[in-house]
C-alpha cells in the first residue's frame, strides 16, 4: 500500500487536503509516527481518522439549523396531506389509487417528522400544527380545500421544493453521519414528486404533457402554475461544472435535454421564502 501515492492522488482532486489536515510537514510527521505504532491491517482506521479531521469539521450549530429547517418543511407537508385526507368532501381526494397514494405519502412525511425530531433532540408535542399554516397562501390558492386539481398543484410544488431543498443543504452536512439520513429522505421526496407529477398529468386540466421530471421551459417552471415560479427558478440551467451540456462534444444534446438531465438545488434562503408563503406570522422560518 503506497500511502504517499494515495495522498498525492487525493491532492489532485482536493488541492487543500494538507491544509485541511494541518501543515504538510506536521501532517506527514504525525502520520508516520502513527504508522510506527500500528499494524498494516489497522492502517485503514488510522487513515479514516485522519480524513475525519480533514472533512469532519462541520459546525454543529449549522447542522442543527439545517435539521430544524428540514423538520419545518416536513411538518408543512405532513399537515397539508393529513388535513386534506380528513376533509368531509368525499370527492375531494377520490377513493382508490389516488387516496391510497396520498395516504402513503402522508405517512412517509410523518416518519420524516419523527426521525428529524429525534435527530434534533425534540421530545413531546409537535412544534407545528395545522393552525400554523395557511395553505391558501393568502388567497393565491383560495380553493385548495375544495378543488382536487388545486390540491395536486400545491402538493407538487411542495414536493419539488423539498427535493431541491435537501440538495441545497447537503454540503453543510458533509462529513456528518446525518448526511446519510438526509439523502435517504431526499430520494423518497424525489419519488413523491415524480408520482405527484403523474397524478397532476392525469387529473389537472391542461397538464396532460407534464413529465415525471422537471422539463425545460424558459423560466424553469413546467407546471403552468405561475404562482410556483420560485419553486423552479434555475431549472432551465444547461451548464454543469462549468461545462455547457448543449451539444457537448458535438453530440445532438438539445437545450431541453441539457436542462432536464440535471436537477438544480435551492438555497436555504430561497426555500424559506417559498415555505413562509404558507406559514402564519409568528411561526415563519427566520
Amino acid at each position: 500500500m503506497n500511502i504517499l501515492n494515495i495522498l498525492d492522488q487525493i491532492e489532485k482532486v482536493d488541492g487543500e487536503i494538507y491544509e485541511r489536515l494541518s501543515p504538510r510537514r506536521s501532517a506527514m510527521k504525525d502520520f508516520f509516527n502513527v504508522g510506527k505504532k500500528i499494524s498494516l491491517a489497522a492502517l485503514p482506521l488510522a487513515m479514516g481518522s485522519m480524513f475525519q479531521k480533514a472533512y469532519g469539521q462541520t459546525n454543529p450549530a449549522s447542522v442543527t439549523e439545517v435539521l430544524s429547517f428540514a423538520l419545518a418543511l416536513e411538518y408543512l407537508e405532513w399537515n397539508y396531506y393529513n388535513h386534506a385526507l380528513t376533509l368531509a368532501n368525499g370527492t375531494y381526494i377520490p377513493d382508490g389509487p389516488a387516496r391510497q397514494a396520498i395516504t402513503t405519502i402522508r405517512n412517509h412525511e410523518r416518519a420524516h417528522v419523527d426521525l428529524l425530531k429525534e435527530a434534533v433532540g425534540i421530545k413531546g408535542a409537535d412544534q407545528y400544527v395545522y393552525a400554523d399554516f395557511d395553505f391558501k397562501a393568502g388567497g393565491t390558492f383560495a380553493d385548495v380545500d375544495t378543488n382536487y386539481q388545486t390540491f395536486l398543484k400545491v402538493a407538487l410544488a411542495f414536493e419539488d421544493t423539498g427535493v431541491r431543498a435537501y440538495k441545497g443543504q447537503a454540503p453543510i452536512l458533509k462529513g456528518m453521519p446525518v448526511l446519510t439520513t438526509a439523502l435517504q429522505i431526499h430520494s423518497v421526496e424525489a419519488r413523491h414528486a415524480a408520482h405527484l407529477r403523474q397524478m397532476v398529468a392525469a387529473n389537472v386540466t391542461g397538464a396532460s404533457g407534464l413529465k415525471p421530471w422537471i422539463a425545460y421551459t424558459a423560466n424553469g417552471n413546467d407546471t403552468g402554475v405561475t404562482a410556483a415560479d420560485a419553486v423552479y427558478a434555475g431549472e432551465q440551467n444547461t451548464t454543469q461544472a462549468g461545462v455547457q451540456i448543449t451539444g457537448i462534444n458535438g453530440t445532438a444534446v438539445t437545450q431541453s435535454h441539457a436542462a432536464e438531465c440535471f436537477d438544480e438545488f435551492l438555497t436555504g434562503s430561497d426555500v424559506k421564502k417559498i415555505a413562509n408563503l404558507f406559514i402564519v406570522a409568528g411561526k415563519k422560518l427566520a
